[in-house]
């Protein structure tokens, strides 16, 4: 299992990449066995009210939650580069630039 976690703003968000051998959690939407590699992580974005309130940097970001977004792939390296692609998208997606986000993968 690996954790991969952005870090923009003050805040993160940490996502999980279940590899061969790992049971990925099973709930609709989940992708099908078959895959060697899961990812899994929420998704949000910003609304203009309701939602959760987030401080991002030096203001408050209303931010909703969507139903986590699990992606099967063929290979690790796949599965990481797309992992990247999601965290960063969703710091894009309340405001924040893709270049400021800080990657770390951790092995558990």
């Amino acid at each position: 299992m690996l954790l991969i976690r952005g870090e923009a703003g003050g805040t993160a968000l940490t996502g999980t990449l279940y590899e061969p051998g790992e049971d990925p959690p099973s709930f609709s939407g989940a992708p099908d066995d078959g895959a060697p590699y899961v990812w899994v992580c929420d998704s949000f974005y910003e609304v203009a009210s309701g939602g959760q309130v987030q401080r991002i940097g030096d203001r408050e970001v209303n931010v909703a939650f969507e139903s986590p977004s699990p992606r099967g792939f063929g290979t690790r390296e796949q599965a990481i580069e797309a992992a990247k692609d999601h965290v960063r998208t969703q710091f894009q997606r309340i405001g924040l630039d893709s270049e400021d986000v800080t990657i770390t993968l951790k092995e558990m």
